[in-house]
């Protein structure tokens, strides 16, 4: 599984767009995208979403019990 950093910087890549670039589009500072991809682990969960959002995906607290669960039994 990818992480947060990977899919952003990645997804940001392929459509061919710099972090300033992408932060004016996703409605968010630069410094957001960059904590983002340099794995940082204290963001804003509204701020990562705008950003996600630019590819059609979203944030969202998930039950670690399931998780564990599904990826044990291959669902994931």
């Amino acid at each position: 599984m990818k992480s947060l950093a990977e899919f952003v910087k990645e997804r940001r890549k392929e459509v061919g767009l710099t972090q300033e670039e992408f932060a004016d589009r996703a409605g968010v500072a630069l410094t957001v995208v960059r904590k983002i991809e340099q794995g940082k682990t204290k963001l804003n969960m509204e701020k990562v979403n705008l950003v996600l959002a630019m590819f059609g995906h979203e944030l969202a607290p998930v039950n670690s019990k399931t998780l564990n669960d599904e990826t044990r039994y291959g669902l994931l």
